[in-house]
């Protein structure tokens, strides 16, 4: 079952420690310019080839994108589910939110 968390809550999660592994699912250009710091990158069309070797079917997954119109973390989101993760959210604001939040980011 998916769920979702804001950018507060995100935040929150990154400076009490890191039991989780936090992806942009955008084109590695787009990550390149700037990412949610700890973040790593696999986009939303490889998720089902790079997953399987690189995550943990046990790990608490977040998924992020650009913003609430952008549905890569979706896409993201679906296949983790098909590949049986059990443990993923979304962070629907994305890039967007954490950027309008001023917080900070990793070049």
């Amino acid at each position: 079952m998916v769920t979702e968390i804001n950018a507060e809550e995100l935040k929150q999660k990154l400076e009490n420690g890191r039991d989780f592994i936090l992806i942009e699912v955008l084109l590695p250009e787009l990550f390149d310019q700037w990412h949610i710091p700890g973040a790593i990158n696999i986009p939303a069309d490889d998720m089902k080839d790079i997953a399987p070797g690189k995550l943990s079917r046990d790990s608490q997954i977040i998924v992020y994108c650009r913003s609430l119109t952008c549905h890569a973390s979706d896409r993201a989101a679906v296949a983790l589910e098909d590949m049986g993760y059990k443990n993923i959210i979304i962070f629907r604001g994305g890039k967007k939110e954490w950027e309008e939040k001023g917080y900070p980011v990793e070049a």
